[in-house]
């Protein structure tokens, strides 16, 4: 996906970058530009997954989720969000009722508004169901957030249980299921993040979204040149998630989520942070992980539990397809 993108949507477009603002080359969540004193944060994200409703929430909510948690991951206010909906002919208007409803809930939960979108119609068979873009509109807070900017010291955040959305999916995918409920984390982290920003401290931030956990860091070692070292017994990982996982022979720190994020935050404000998260709706969980290094830049690596160092290297495509 990486290679994919980097060859054939950077190296074709020549202008990557408008009004001063955050590039196409950054590769961030978003990107920015600069509008009446203000800086105005922009995110797209495409969303199809199987099945359509899941234990725990829809493509409808994951749409909204994705563009809310996209946006403030970069240091913004979310405010408003647009929409594309493509569905095939024939596709229950019963089932796009409820997906429109569980938009509009993640909104308002966001606190942000819907203001524009657009719908098509595509001919039978050829389309699977039902896709939904979503744009997001952020004003940034203070300084940018990006993945470039994680430092030496810095103490690594993740704000939750991780892997909980892709082993949800995969438990109701074609009839494979688990005794212990799973139940996806799709959510608006965005009282979460505005309250790790008002504490102050943090430099990097993602959502963990496609290549869960993993990736997440890698992206943050590779853009920021540094290693970062993680501690295999405080990732916070759920049971279920854990048991279903090793029974699929997949990486939990690989799997996709849809609520948490991961940070890098000063080692001063970190126990700050951390307890701020904890004070919200869906920052329990959180935890710190490990911290920021200098030697072995561009690497990610964890102590395990049995004295061992393991190299988390950023997965190549996605363990379970179609979950976001």
């Amino acid at each position: 996906m990486d290679a994919i993108i980097k060859e054939l949507f950077i190296k074709g477009f020549t202008k990557r970058q408008a009004l001063d603002g955050v590039p196409l080359d950054a590769l961030d969540d978003g990107a920015s530009i600069r509008v009446g004193g203000k800086e105005v944060v922009l995110t797209m994200d495409g969303h199809t997954v199987d099945p359509i409703f899941f234990p725990g929430g829809d493509l409808g909510r994951l749409a909204v989720c994705g563009a809310a948690n996209d946006t403030v991951v970069m240091g913004a206010d979310p405010v408003a969000i647009l929409d594309s909906i493509v569905v095939v002919e024939g596709y229950p208007i019963a089932d796009l009722k409820r997906l429109i409803a569980s938009m509009n809930e993640a909104a308002e939960e966001a606190s942000v508004a819907i203001i524009s979108g657009d719908f098509k119609v595509m001919p039978a068979g050829s389309l699977d169901g039902v896709v939904i873009s979503t744009a997001g509109v952020g004003v940034l807070r203070g300084p940018r957030i990006l993945d470039s900017q994680a430092k030496p010291g810095d103490k690594v955040i993740v704000t939750g249980t991780v892997g909980d959305h892709g082993t949800a999916l995969m438990s109701v995918r074609k009839g494979l299921s688990f005794k212990t409920e799973l139940v996806s984390d799709v959510s608006p982290i965005v009282d979460t993040i505005t309250a790790a920003l008002e504490v102050g401290g943090v430099h990097s931030m993602k959502d963990a979204t496609r290549g869960g956990l993993t990736a997440a860091l890698n992206e943050f070692a590779e853009k920021s040149k540094v290693s970062i070292w993680l501690e295999d017994g405080k990732v916070p990982v759920k049971l279920a998630v854990r048991s279903a996982c090793d029974m699929l022979g997949l990486d939990p720190y690989e799997v996709t989520c849809e609520g948490k994020a991961v940070m890098c935050v000063s080692p001063e404000k970190a126990d700050a942070v951390l307890n701020a998260i904890r004070g919200t709706k869906y920052g329990a969980d959180a935890a710190i992980i490990g911290e920021v290094k200098t030697d072995r830049p561009g690497m990610v690596l964890m102590k395990t539990q049995v004295g061992g160092t393991r190299i988390l290297r950023k997965p190549i495509g996605e363990p379970i397809p179609r979950v976001c």
